[in-house]
């Protein structure tokens, strides 16, 4: 079966066996969240969530999980056991230390975890037969980005200066040598690189975002280090969406599709930092923000990335559902409406979704 719309995901996941890493974090709830309501049997396989609150327990997402696995993608013997256990169709590896910042703090965690991880991630595969197909999710930022106001094609080159970047560039090198050297016969492994994902339920530290609604909480401005960089933005709904199509495909067992994917928005909203609040604010009346006077001290971060996703738009028939209005609209309603009253984030988490598919 190929599938090309977003309706058609309930045929290919429903009563299907799901492995997927990193359910406690901001994209791996949401995901899990989608899998469950397309009928799919999940087990989740992560730490506990690094923040407070955090979406997992704030919208309840344990009960959607057939199992729930609290062990670390660095201990081989625990993902693989987990995995055996689990028996899935399909692998979704979200596992991952994911930001830039704290990859300056302790470089060997996020080289140990996003490279070492994802070895052991598909050395678990190897030793489980029930697997037929993986996605494995990076990174836009594992291009090396020199900055040419290009857009980038999965046909560039990999690389990565800080070691959060470098480091997903090194698990898109660790999928292209399993793929050829010990799945050529099967599974099928994509991978998945993802503009900057925005949407309601990230609390990660250093994000644009959860620090702008852990501020306004607070009635503080925001502290932003660079009004000026430009990212590929995008609600988190829309990669959801492409790493989806890209499993669905890879079930049905076409072998074009065992391949690394763009998935990113619309030239038009590959915007900068200070635009996204500018139009944040408008949803938003209480946010505010300046420029933080250690600005100058941070660590280097890329001013500019760009997405070309027109290899998904072309062989998936994936295209942006939302622009970034409509995405920060959902945002700010969901962070307004969850803080005033927290027991709805579930609720509202759903709605969101059926409006996406809508």
């Amino acid at each position: 079966m190929v599938t090309t719309d977003i309706h058609d995901l309930a045929t290919a996941f429903r009563g299907r066996k799901v492995f997927l890493t990193g359910h406690t974090g901001f994209k791996g709830a949401w995901l899990a969240l989608w899998l469950k309501r397309l009928g799919a049997e999940v087990t989740g396989y992560a730490l506990a969530p690094n923040s407070e609150p955090s979406l997992f327990e704030v919208a309840g997402i344990r009960n959607t999980l057939a199992r729930h696995v609290v062990a670390d993608i660095r201990s081989l013997a625990d993902v693989t056991t987990a995995m055996r256990t689990a028996a899935p169709d399909v692998v979704f590896h979200l596992a991952a230390q994911p930001l830039v910042r704290a990859s300056y703090r302790d470089p060997v965690e996020t080289w140990s975890t996003n490279v070492i991880g994802t070895v052991h991630l598909l050395e678990a595969v190897r030793s489980c037969p029930s697997v037929r197909a993986v996605v494995v999710v990076t990174t836009d930022k594992c291009y090396q980005n020199l900055e040419r106001d290009v857009a980038f094609a999965e046909t560039d080159p990999l690389g990565g200066n800080d070691p959060y970047s470098a480091s997903k560039a090194g698990a898109e090198l660790v999928v292209q040598s399993y793929r050829k050297s010990f799945f050529a016969n099967g599974p099928l492994v994509g991978s998945a690189r993802a503009g900057n994902v925005i949407g309601g339920g990230d609390w990660c530290e250093d994000r644009l975002i959860p620090d702008a609604a852990r501020a306004t909480a607070a009635g503080n401005p925001l502290l932003i280090r660079n009004p000026n960089a430009t990212r590929p933005w995008q609600h988190v709904l829309e990669a959801l969406h492409g790493y989806l199509l890209l499993a669905s495909r890879l079930l049905a067992g076409d072998a074009a599709f065992a391949d690394a994917f763009n998935f990113g928005p619309n030239a038009s909203d590959n915007i900068a930092v200070g635009d996204v609040l500018s139009r944040m604010q408008q949803h938003w009346p209480e946010l505010h923000w300046q420029l933080d006077p250690q600005s100058a001290h941070a660590p280097h971060e890329a001013r500019l990335l760009c997405l070309d996703a027109s290899k998904a738009q072309r062989m998936l028939g994936w295209t942006p559902r939302w622009d970034l209005d409509t995405g920060l609209k959902k945002t700010a309603a969901w962070y307004r409406e969850v803080l005033r009253n927290p027991g709805i984030a579930r609720a509202l988490t759903e709605q969101q979704l059926d409006e996406f598919a809508a």
